[in-house]
Parts: structure tokens; sequence; C-alpha cells
């Protein structure tokens, strides 16, 4: 089971790495920001929640969200099979794997970079 979790959250962040730009900012702190708000709205909006809109950044995480989580609907469909609970649990290992592959494992030092 947990050979297929794996699996899956390499074909979501797959998909992440080859289509979705907001993963290149280049700054450690904004690809922290972007991981968390984009990848929390899309768990919110895959699992029916309700997504905080309140302010423009709020709306524009969403955005990248709705994309996403359309794509993903779209592109493996045994995403919308999966109980809410499941769905949650995957993409909160999507968010901890993005972190390490685009954060805390990258060995650009850019992001580190005080003077950039």
């Amino acid at each position: 089971m947990e050979d297929l979790k794996n699996e899956r959250v390499e074909l979501l962040i797959d998909y992440i790495m080859k289509k979705c730009l907001w993963q290149f900012h280049s700054r450690a702190w904004d690809r922290k920001d972007q991981n968390e708000n984009i990848l929390t709205r899309t768990r919110q909006i895959l699992c029916g929640e309700h997504v905080s809109l309140e302010t423009p950044a709020d709306r524009c995480f969403w955005v990248d969200a709705v994309l996403l989580a359309e794509a993903y609907r779209e592109r493996f469909p045994w995403l919308i099979a999966m109980p809410k609970e499941q769905i949650a649990d995957l993409l909160q290992a999507v968010h901890e794997r993005m972190d390490f592959l685009t954060i805390t494992g990258s060995l650009n030092l850019e992001l580190t970079d005080q003077h950039y």
C-alpha cells in the first residue's frame, strides 16, 4: 500500500514539476509560502472543504490551486475515487516531498543567498 502511495505522490509531483511555474521562485521562503498555500488549497478543493478568499494573496493562491485540482482530476481518475482522508494524506505527502525537492534538498544556492 505504501508503494502505491509513493507512486501516486511521484505522479502528482511530476505534473507540478512539468507544468507549474509557481515552483520556481528564487527564494526559499517564497517557495515555502507557495507550496504551503497552493497545496493546502488544492487539498481543500479536492476534499470539498471551504477555501478562504479573504485577501488578494488568498485569491492568487486559490487560482493556482483550482487549476492544479482540475488537472489532477482530469489526469488521475483514481484520485476522484479516493476517500477524502486518503486525498488529504496524499496531498500532505506531496507537500512534504515538494518542500524537500524545491527547498531543503535543493542544491540551488540562490535560495539562501541573503544578498539576492
